[in-house]
């Protein structure tokens, strides 16, 4: 088994259902299994502001042996596309969706290629993915790099209210 973390975030329709419906189609998938999941955190949007609030949440899965991380990747960007997802060139980098899912990390693997990034670029940067992330796993060292996941919240300036999360530019 290989444990993948994902993120996963929503603020068009029903956020809070459109990642319970994503979650659902994950489980149903041959070779994956959900392991822990974060609370959900409603998140001020970041880069694109004039937009509605995200809900966001982390999810460790359990992959069998068979599955890569490229194969995950395609399932997740199918499974964004069945449940909404606008990908056309129309679509705004950072604006609204109906659902968004992120490899964040697949075991200890570090990839670049086209199609994926791993660990994720930009994830040590957003506190929409660190706070539910420290929530199931704060002592993990970051796969590539050499820092743990609650290192990397508190190099972070943002605050937390309850499940609202505020971050600082």
């Amino acid at each position: 088994m290989t444990e993948a973390f994902i993120c996963l975030g929503s603020n068009l329709g029903n956020p809070e259902q459109n990642l319970t419906d994503a979650l659902e189609r994950i489980e149903n998938e041959e070779g994956i299994r959900i392991k822990t999941l974060s609370s959900v955190y409603f998140t001020e949007p970041q880069n694109v502001k004039e937009q509605p609030w995200f809900a966001n949440r982390v999810a460790c899965l359990e992959c069998d042996e068979h599955l890569s991380a490229t194969e995950l990747l395609k399932i997740l960007l199918r499974i964004e596309i069945e449940l909404g997802r606008d990908r056309s060139g129309a679509a705004v980098r950072f604006g609204p969706r109906m659902i968004d899912l992120d490899i964040l990390f697949f075991g200890q693997d570090v990839v670049t290629s086209e199609l994926l990034t791993l660990p994720h670029p930009r994830m040590t940067e957003r506190a929409f993915v660190l706070v539910p992330l420290a929530e199931i796993a704060s002592d993990m060292a970051l796969p590539g790099k050499k820092i743990l996941v609650r290192e990397a919240l508190n190099a972070l300036s943002y605050r937390v209210d309850g499940q609202k999360i505020w971050q600082d530019e």
